[in-house]
């Protein structure tokens, strides 16, 4: 059969084609996204390779009958909380990370955890002897659990036809290829045709589908946009290498909730699952310290107590630095300017620094009590007690704001032992103080905190 070649240039954020370059993608808007491929089609095996559509039939929504399957348990209890409670069958999950983050060494270690299901564990980029080291690092024995080390996308739905896995784990999706399409292993199209191939496979057999994918320099998930599109939950892997600590972030989920949050401590046995964060998140210190002061957040639904860190000092230079981890950079700047506006604190002419302990990322505006009450404190020196914590999001008129899951933040704070909670006075209302050993303390506006701190 005659071999059909022809040029097309793809655009790297939607995956949309274009027979000529374009400066700027007419269906995303992106510019200069188009990338050049050359497309090789063997109509045979083009035809050959797809299975005949099945007939259906449009049914009313009342008339579908539920399902009673249950999640599939992943045996580890914290990619279990993101994924909504377990693994739902023919869902395609996509993982994302930085290089050497432990993704690998996550699903490997899933796999060689479910004893009681068929795992194939598909690696285009290590050997079966390596990963085989790795799984005796990681003291795993699964006698159900297969390796296979290929990049041939037909060869590896071949190998799941005759093993009927449970569970499949592809590492990575930037390394397949399909023969049909003459384009290297991590373009726009075969990372395309791939994922679809392998989606289709997952929908058809109810077999839960791992992608390990790659990430871009910029931290987005490489290849094209459409991939995130064609998978049913994304999950990012993210950590700072200077500690042991990694959180699992759910992006995307269409079976459960996106704002959970699972916490791992990398360790020389692999990943170990960290029930309590609260502990590792908070510094043992024994002398009270200024610029410190301990903020009761909320990732989906856990509360973790984490420790906000921050430094005024004077500058040297004409223009004062602001330096952010691990806290919105804009945000920083709009409670500063509520302290020189409102409260009369100069500190527009000094260098602010502020730290988020323990090498995580928060996003909840209930820090911004916390964050207040550490940048008081390093601008006064004075220290706030270790034994008091923050839950309240800061208004542009300096007012305290009402932030929720209240109770879940009293009850945390009271659980590891602080003896004072400063809150809204405005979520007061379902609160019990007499069933709480610590003590609450509700603001209205900063001034209340000031006065408490100095």
């Amino acid at each position: 059969m005659a071999t059909k070649q022809k040029t097309i240039y793809f655009c790297k954020e939607c995956g949309a084609s274009s027979s000529t370059w374009l400066g700027k993608c007419p269906h995303c808007g992106a510019w200069n996204s188009f990338v050049e491929e050359v497309v090789k089609r063997n109509d045979s095996s083009n035809k050959t390779s797809r299975q005949p559509n099945k007939t259906t039939e449009a049914m009313l929504i009342t008339d579908i009958p539920l399902s009673q399957m249950q999640r599939t348990n992943t045996h580890n209890a914290e990619l279990n909380r993101v994924l909504g409670g377990g693994l739902v069958a023919g869902s395609v999950i996509l993982v994302g990370g930085e290089p050497g983050i432990g993704k690998s060494t996550l699903l490997l270690q899933v796999a060689l955890d479910c004893k009681d299901q068929t795992v194939l564990y598909v690696s285009g980029e290590e050997s079966s002897e390596q990963i085989k080291m790795r799984a005796e690092r990681l003291n795993g024995q699964n006698s159900r659990c297969y390796i296979l080390t290929e990049t041939d996308c037909e060869h590896i739905l071949s190998q799941a036809e005759n093993l009927h896995p449970d569970i499949i784990v592809i590492d990575s999706v930037q390394t397949l290829t399909v023969e049909y399409i003459d384009a290297t292993a991590g373009s726009v199209s075969q990372i395309r045709e791939c994922a679809a191939r392998l989606s289709r496979y997952a929908k058809e057999t109810a077999t839960p589908l791992f992608l390990i994918g790659h990430i871009t320099k910029d931290g987005n998930i490489a290849g094209p946009k459409i991939l995130e599109h064609m998978v049913d939950v994304v999950l990012q892997f993210e950590g700072d290498r200077n500690y042991g600590y990694r959180i699992l972030r759910s992006i995307k989920n269409r079976y459960g909730s996106t704002a959970e949050l699972g916490i791992y401590e990398m360790q020389t046995y692999g990943l170990r699952e960290v029930n309590n964060p609260s502990e590792i998140l908070l510094s043992g210190r024994e002398e009270q310290l200024s610029g410190t002061a301990i903020a009761a957040t909320v990732e989906g639904s856990r509360t973790i107590m984490i420790e906000t860190q921050a430094l005024v000092a004077h500058s040297f230079y004409p223009s004062p630095q602001r330096t952010s981890t691990g806290f919105d950079l804009r945000r920083l700047s709009m409670l500063l300017a509520v302290l020189e506006k409102r409260e009369g604190l100069r500190i527009g002419n000094k260098d602010v620094f502020l730290n988020i302990a323990g090498g995580i990322r928060v996003f909840d505006t209930a820090t911004d009590l916390a964050i207040i009450a550490s940048l008081i404190s390093s601008s006064q020196e004075k220290p706030v007690s270790s034994k008091h914590c923050f839950a309240a999001e800061i208004g542009l008129s300096s007012e305290i704001r009402p932030v929720t899951h209240i109770n879940e933040r009293i009850s945390e704070a009271n659980k590891l032992g602080f003896e004072r909670i400063y809150i809204s006075k405005y979520n007061l209302k379902g609160i019990t103080p007499s069933q709480y050993r610590l003590e609450i303390v509700p603001l209205a506006k900063i001034d209340d905190l000031m006065r408490y701190i100095l």
